[in-house]
């Protein structure tokens, strides 16, 4: 895996770069090719925050971590990967039957649990080029990035539209109306 590693507000030292590409070079065993993987600390208020992006081919991979230590927030970003991988790979499989990108023996299945619904507070919007794709490719798209909302071009209609994740676990879907 190639890692990027930028820096806000802070230094970049050589124990923090080593201790990200031990900890990051554990997800290698999930990638069939040389994957590219962002990962930018900050330090705001005191807090430690990374983040990191992984980009496959049509779907992106992203943990949002802070902490008072950053080694804290780097195995709690390793830790959230792993279990996107682990949760959505059914999903990806059927995304990537052919197996190119994402090595599926290697991902052992989420063991069931009661799992609570994550909330979150801040909506970040981002610029990002949209490729068709159908609702189901939506939500996954959304679930991996971790937002409750997604805009995509829908490609039944050619139309944008936005889904949505409601607060009773459900989704809504925004189309336009002239």
């Amino acid at each position: 895996m190639k890692i990027n590693i930028t820096g806000k507000n802070m230094e970049i030292t050589d124990a923090l770069r080593d201790v990200t590409y031990k900890k990051l070079g554990k997800l290698d065993k999930y990638f069939q090719s040389d994957v590219e993987a962002n990962v930018t600390y900050s330090v705001e208020r005191n807090r430690k925050i990374i983040e990191v992006t992984i980009n496959l081919p049509g779907t992106i991979l992203r943990a949002e971590e802070s902490s008072d230590d950053m080694y804290t927030s780097i195995d709690k970003a390793v830790d959230i990967l792993e279990r996107q991988i682990r949760k959505y790979k059914t999903k990806l499989q059927k995304r990537y039957q052919n197996g190119e990108t994402i090595r599926f023996e290697n991902i052992q299945p989420l063991p069931q649990e009661n799992q609570e619904v994550n909330k979150p507070k801040i909506v970040k919007t981002k610029r990002f080029a949209m490729k068709p794709m159908n609702t189901e490719e939506a939500i996954l798209q959304m679930e991996l990035l971790r937002h409750n909302f997604f805009m995509f071009m829908n490609a039944e209609t050619d139309e944008v539209n936005v889904i949505y994740k409601r607060k009773d676990g459900n989704y809504g879907l925004i189309e336009p109306e002239f």
